[in-house]
């Protein structure tokens, strides 16, 4: 397991990502010093008890969480302002990065990362502590990095409660073109046709389509500059998916087979994605409970839940058009979702499989 950081730490950026690094550290006792252009950025990062503002002397880690576009610059000045510390950044991209950072004058002491971890809203209000538990943080060194640099930067990220991976800067951005970058553009896309569609078919949403859309309200500013970084493996997928696409409009008027077999495809790479401690995500069965829209509900059910016996692996709420009621849907381990079913509807409510 890996070591507690001690600090100092120097936060260059009071963003979401940096300010949340700040809160999370601050709250392990490491003491966090915080930097940022903005002025109003910085203020209300140390309101929030992120750190301080006054300067730092011989920081042990500074981590650069300033938008990609900037992160060169700024590695270059924290590595000739404070020579005896550890330099990382969060940047969502790293290929390009790590080969200009290379050359830099103390680039032996860089080491990248990048927390898989973040929200739609952006700033440090946005901010959390517990932003990042239980996130992967891929550590990305570069071939120069010293020993002690790639592990500080791990002890960064247990820290703030993620876990982290060692993976070079091709691989990294690979990796999150597919499951990073393609989703935002997909759910961009698919959100982009709701701008024509008329009041009465928006009236049918539900959780599938907030499901699919819920990311495009990310900032534009900083995902043009993550995906014009990662252009070339972004693009790579773009094309990868219109052949897909091309594919399922074939298949429509085609064989059903055909369609059929996207559709297996689609339901077999759900089973690829990591679940509740690292296991299959589809690996639960689901219950679903109506409850009033009423303070007070949801705790009380969470306390029935509790009396059941069964373990909650996972929950999320969705509220019905038209009525003051949400439906919580809790995710079981499938042996244990009629005894929830049945224990709940003793309770007096209503839930189903």
């Amino acid at each position: 397991m890996n070591a507690q950081l001690t600090g100092p730490v120097l936060v260059v950026g009071c963003g979401l990502i940096g300010t949340s690094v700040a809160l999370a550290l601050t709250e392990a006792g490491v003491t966090v010093h915080l930097d940022d252009l903005l002025a109003d950025n910085l203020d209300l990062a140390v309101s929030r008890g992120a750190g301080t503002a006054d300067p730092v002397v011989d920081p042990s880690v500074v981590v650069v969480a300033v938008p990609p576009a900037a992160v060169v610059e700024t590695v270059a000045r924290v590595l000739a302002e404070h020579p005896g510390a550890v330099v990382t950044d969060v940047a969502s991209v790293k290929t390009a990065l790590s080969s200009q950072i290379a050359v830099l004058p103390g680039a032996e002491r860089f080491a990248g990362g990048h927390p898989m971890a973040g929200k739609e809203r952006s700033g440090p209000m946005a901010a959390s502590a517990r932003l990042f538990e239980g996130r992967p943080w891929a550590v990305v060194p570069l071939p120069a990095s010293r020993p002690d640099a790639v592990r500080r930067v791990a002890e960064l990220a247990a820290t703030v409660g993620a876990v982290a991976s060692t993976m070079d800067p091709a691989e990294h951005d690979s990796a999150v073109a597919l499951v990073s970058h393609l989703p935002h553009l997909a759910s961009v896309m698919v959100a982009g046709l709701l701008n024509a569609a008329p009041d009465e078919a928006l009236e049918l949403a539900g959780p599938g389509l907030r499901d699919v859309t819920r990311i495009a309200g990310s900032e534009t500013g900083l995902w043009l500059d993550i995906l014009g970084t990662n252009a070339v493996e972004v693009r790579r997928l773009l094309t990868d998916l219109r052949g897909s696409i091309d594919h399922a409009i074939g298949a429509l008027d085609a064989d059903p087979g055909e369609l059929a077999g996207l559709l297996d495809a689609g339901r077999a790479g759900t089973r690829r994605i990591p679940g509740k401690h690292g296991g299959s995500s589809s690996e639960f069965a689901t219950v679903f409970v109506s409850v009033p829209d009423r303070p007070g509900e949801l705790p009380r059910l969470m306390v029935h839940v509790g009396e059941s016996g069964v373990n909650i692996e996972d929950v999320r709420i969705d509220h019905e058009q038209g009525r003051r009621v949400g439906q919580v849907e809790i995710s079981v381990v499938p042996s244990t979702a009629d005894t929830l079913v049945d224990a709940l509807s003793a309770r007096g409510w209503s839930a189903y499989r």
